[in-house]
């Protein structure tokens, strides 16, 4: 455990002093070349590998902009270093493909050169989204859970009718257009009930009743969740729409009963 308050004490004094920071980088050299080998699936070699500079660059990024409530340093610092990697492939294969566009082609090889451009799969993109979407789904469920939340409480609490989605979309707007009582839900960790009816002009008692689904998209505005406003909003649309669906076939069905009677 003091282990772990000396790496932090180390890093804070790191942020303000170039000597402090020169120090900390070369006592976890070690653990910069790993991060590096781990991306390139080999050792960097010093001075040929780029990607070992910019592993070193992000690690110090990562004393400047890391805080207690962040986490276990290295775990921060492995993400920094990863996604300081990454974003430097997609650079470097963005590069490689516009300079492939200005290069003489041979009439035997334009079949191969097209073939190779309509290549768009990026995996490494694939696994940084994924990541990220990993990420942010583990620190919206620590949010809700301050709320005595689950996602399946959320996902049960969802509404099932266009009429009601659009009646939590106006609560929505509303809580946009007065952030004090975003706060208050913040603060409080319970829903305004009685302001946001107010401020929305929807009834109470649909607030009451789709609580749970309003306490996370507000959360999601809030904190800026991209990925899961996104998925809340799918959602409730898409089971809006197999609940409308339904009744239609129900309807259809009624209909032809009666035809045949």
């Amino acid at each position: 455990m003091r282990e772990g308050h000396e790496i932090i004490d180390k890093v804070y004094a790191a942020k303000s002093d170039p000597d402090a920071a020169d120090s900390l980088i070369r006592q976890y050299m070690g653990f910069i070349r790993s991060e590096t080998a781990k991306f390139l699936h080999r050792p960097p070699e010093e001075g040929r590998d780029e990607e070992f500079s910019i592993a070193m660059l992000a690690f110090y990024e990562s004393i400047l902009g890391y805080e207690k409530g962040r986490g276990v340093f290295l775990s921060y610092a492995a993400r920094g270093i990863r996604n300081r990697l990454i974003d430097h492939y997609r650079k470097e294969k963005r590069h490689a493909n516009l300079s492939s566009l200005h290069e003489p082609v041979e009439d035997d090889a334009e079949t191969l050169k097209i073939a190779r451009l309509e290549d768009t799969k990026n995996h490494i993109q694939d696994l940084h989204d994924r990541n990220a979407a990993r990420e942010e789904i583990d620190e919206f469920e620590k949010k809700l859970l301050e709320f005595g939340l689950s996602f399946s409480d959320v996902a049960d609490n969802c509404p099932r009718q266009s009429r009601t989605f659009a009646a939590c979309q106006k609560v929505l707007a509303a809580a946009r257009l007065e952030p004090e009582l975003l706060q208050e839900m913040i603060n409080s960790k319970k829903l305004p009930m009685t302001a946001l009816a107010a401020a929305s002009g929807v009834e109470k008692k649909t607030l009451e009743r789709h609580r749970k689904y309003l306490v996370a998209v507000l959360l999601a505005f809030t904190n800026g969740y991209e990925i899961i406003r996104g998925h809340l909003y799918q959602m409730s649309s898409s089971e809006g729409a197999d609940k409308r669906e339904g009744n239609r076939r129900g309807k259809s069905k009624q209909g032809r009963k009666n035809g045949e009677e």
